[in-house]
């Protein structure tokens, strides 16, 4: 599309201005984040789904920037930036443009910006309730906004790190699985991987891992032998460093013993639950009686969240949770929604979700680790499906 009509910039307009107050009127102060803000945030932390979709430039200076490809990120650094004590409770709230390129249907125009209304909490320490009430205002904006008929799913990426850190494996398995968390393929290949008699298979690298092992060298010093041995450089943006690192982590993984049947079949079992969030708490607590403390805290957690919505009204028989959704930001940490309406044909459209993303703050510059929950709503996506500014 080359532009909005001006009808479309109204109804736009008109669903900010019936959103905004419901947030407003939660307590959080209205911000309007920069739109350009540094790549590196975004590379680093959003996962590929976005990294991908972004647009980058490089500034004068040689700054690699981009146009913000959502407005979480950009009110973290605000609030950075704004606050004299970050680790204090604050909330915000924000109507504005998101650039990001989706590919439009075959033969179309590819969109590359939409309207995102949001709300961020910072700060807070009730982690269930903010998280019920930050799903309640989702559906309360999107009430406000004359929107209904919707699904909504829920996840918790806290309860698949526990039930990782319940099974004795290497902390950098444990990396290595929650990063592919959002690529099912690569996931499944990578617990194959880690799986009893799995792992001894021979692989492209398998000879040059024997050597390694043979030669007695350190890692760089292996790396560096190799490459003058065959007169090769080093692709650009790799180290000696981090390539000699990776090479000693698949050695290492040679002396580990394998994930057992049991520890996989643990996994498999909990990534298979998907049902209504009251009926998950049965199968996850069948599943924390084969685990220990750590995976029962969560579940604790997971009942007390499911408590705090009760409490707050929210129809928990309209949901379902499923294990595997987490939404496709990498920078979530724990509860995660999503709200979905079906459009033209059946097709499934996803309209509102956010979650919580305890470690943000501090990956880009906070002190210490500060609690965040939050929403975004694709208003743009809202127009012709009865988004008019008026309640449902």
């Amino acid at each position: 599309m080359p532009g909005k009509s001006s009808d479309q910039r109204r109804a736009l307009d008109a669903l900010n201005a019936a959103m905004v107050p419901v947030f407003e009127a939660a307590g959080a102060e209205f911000i309007d984040p920069d739109i350009i803000q540094p790549a590196d945030v975004f590379l680093e932390r959003s996962g590929e789904h976005i990294r991908s979709r972004t647009y980058l430039f490089t500034s004068p200076d040689g700054e690699e920037l981009c146009l913000r490809p959502d407005l979480t990120v950009p009110a973290c650094r605000y609030h950075l930036e704004a606050s004299a004590d970050p680790a204090q409770p604050a909330r915000y709230c924000y109507a504005g443009k998101a650039f990001r390129h989706t590919p439009g249907e075959p033969g179309g125009t590819p969109v590359r910006e939409f309207d995102q209304v949001g709300l961020e909490i910072f700060g807070a320490g009730g982690t269930a309730r903010d998280d019920a009430e930050v799903l309640a205002l989702t559906l309360a904006a999107l009430k406000a906004a004359g929107i209904g008929g919707y699904r909504i799913e829920i996840g918790d990426l806290g309860l698949f790190d526990a039930l990782l850190h319940s099974i004795d494996m290497p902390e950098r398995w444990r990396n290595r699985l929650k990063r592919q968390f959002w690529r099912p393929r690569a996931f499944r290949d990578l617990l194959r991987q880690l799986s009893a008699g799995k792992r001894k298979a021979r692989t492209a690298i398998s000879g040059l891992l024997d050597e390694m092992e043979a030669s007695g060298l350190e890692p760089v010093a292996f790396v560096e032998q190799h490459l003058e041995a065959l007169d090769l450089q080093m692709v650009a943006g790799r180290t000696v460093e981090q390539v000699a690192g990776r090479l000693a982590e698949k050695l290492s993984d040679r002396s580990q013993p394998p994930l057992t049947p049991e520890q996989t079949a643990l996994i498999d079992d909990y990534l298979a639950i998907r049902c209504a969030p009251e009926d998950a708490t049965a199968r996850l607590r069948a599943i924390a009686g084969r685990t220990g403390d750590i995976f029962n805290a969560a579940v604790d957690l997971f009942e007390e969240r499911l408590g705090a919505m009760r409490e707050a009204g929210l129809d928990l028989a309209a949901m379902e949770f499923a294990a595997v959704f987490g939404r496709s930001l990498e920078y979530y940490t724990g509860f995660v929604f999503q709200v979905e309406l079906d459009g033209a044909e059946g097709a499934s459209q996803n309209i509102a979700g956010g979650g919580r993303y305890d470690t943000m703050l501090a990956d880009i510059g906070a002190r210490q680790q500060i609690p965040a929950v939050g929403l975004a709503i694709q208003a743009s996506r809202l127009i012709g499906i009865g988004g008019s500014g008026g309640a449902a």
